[in-house]
């Protein structure tokens, strides 16, 4: 709570001028909840030894309308076109140099093979035009194998392609909607071989990794979990890791029980800034200082007109052109805000935008408080 409110008064502008630009601060977390919220350790933390393995493959899509590689830019998909053929008895070697690709691209197959996955199961793949296709609407994906990072085949992909955009194109124009070189297939890939794991059931401990290293998370986890099974069972090594004895040899249980663990979380204060987009997203943690704001800014017009010079008639000059240069820079006042002392989010949020500042300025202005020791918050450039 705060202890005394002082009223931001923006010389010159209205509070809210800016307030169009709100839109680009998205205030996370609840901007009025000053207590912690009681998450899942299962939303918390992963389970040290189950993971994820990624999977990649190259194939061909055929069936494409004309939309497919070419020859020149891409000859490796004649390489496969012709290997492809040959595994089937067709020789086509001797009239390589008139194969021409256009209903066929060479792509690239990425999948996720889960934990525990086992053989017959189904997994999603994504197929990507490696070459210069247009698109790869209407395609379908012949026969391929996927490979993990040891080179093994865990999985073969084959099916008809799901895309979310298309290419029409005509003499004078194309249109391009969506992406029209990426697609997925449902269901397109069957598992050959188990996922590797690490977990075994009757190991002598289960570690805990956090998704977000937090000192004051980790404690409350290890205590959280101590107060549950009335024993330290628990043990934080580090920020991130939360080591768990596993007393009754049964991982599968003390897993399950683990995940439902409720405990508060600490937040760091963080604002994160896109410099590309214009994007500002501040935690509810974010405090500042007592600080004085001014934002002014200095445009600049360079305008070129160019005059004919025409002498007269008996004078024996030439027209020429004689350039005029018109420049005109204007300075706006700045606008001088007083920012209180740990005002909240909402309060930070508005004086900021009461500055009359752009979505690009308001991350100079962040940059330029926190360089002047008033933000108590990190910042993360992306």
């Amino acid at each position: 709570m705060l202890q005394s409110r002082t009223s931001i008064q923006p010389v010159g502008q209205p509070l809210l001028k800016s307030i169009a630009y709100c839109a680009v601060v998205f205030m996370l977390s609840g901007i009025f909840a000053s207590s912690a919220q009681a998450e899942r350790i299962k939303n918390l933390a992963d389970i040290e030894g189950v993971r994820g393995n990624a999977l990649v493959g190259y194939g061909l899509v055929v069936g494409l309308n004309a939309t497919g590689d070419t020859s020149n830019a891409s000859p490796f998909t004649i390489n496969s076109i012709t290997a492809m053929l040959e595994r089937f008895g067709i020789n086509v070697r001797p009239n390589i140099s008139t194969l021409k690709p256009k209903n066929i691209a060479a792509v690239m197959i990425t999948a996720e093979l889960p934990p525990f996955a086992r053989v017959g199961q189904e997994i999603d793949v994504t197929v990507s035009s490696l070459g210069d296709a247009k698109s790869l609407q209407g395609g379908t994906l012949l026969l391929s194998p996927l490979l993990g990072g040891n080179g093994q085949v865990y999985a073969v992909a084959q099916g008809s392609l799901s895309v979310g955009g298309f290419t029409a194109s005509g003499k004078g124009s194309t249109t391009t909607k969506g992406h029209p070189t990426v697609g997925r297939i449902p269901n397109g890939a069957h598992i050959e071989k188990a996922a590797p794991t690490t977990l075994k059931n009757n190991q002598d401990q289960i570690v805990l990794t956090l998704r977000n290293p937090d000192f004051s998370t980790a404690r409350r986890m290890r205590d959280a979990i101590n107060m549950y099974f009335g024993s330290d069972l628990a043990q934080a090594t580090d920020a991130g890791t939360i080591k768990v004895w596993n007393p009754e040899a049964n991982s599968v249980d003390l897993i399950a029980q683990l995940e439902q663990i409720d405990l508060s979380v600490d937040h760091a204060a963080v604002v994160v800034m896109d410099e590309r987009t214009g994007t500002i997203v501040m935690g509810q943690d974010v405090r500042i200082d007592t600080v004085a704001v001014a934002h002014g800014s200095i445009s600049v017009s360079v305008t070129e007109s160019p005059q004919v010079s025409q002498p007269n008639a008996f004078a024996g000059g030439q027209t020429t052109t004689v350039d005029r240069t018109d420049v005109q820079i204007n300075e706006e006042e700045a606008q001088l805000v007083v920012l209180p002392k740990q005002v909240s989010l909402s309060e930070l949020v508005n004086a900021l935008n009461a500055v009359g500042a752009t979505p690009s300025d308001l991350i100079a202005v962040l940059q330029a408080i926190k360089a002047a020791g008033a933000l108590h918050a990190e910042l993360r450039v992306i």
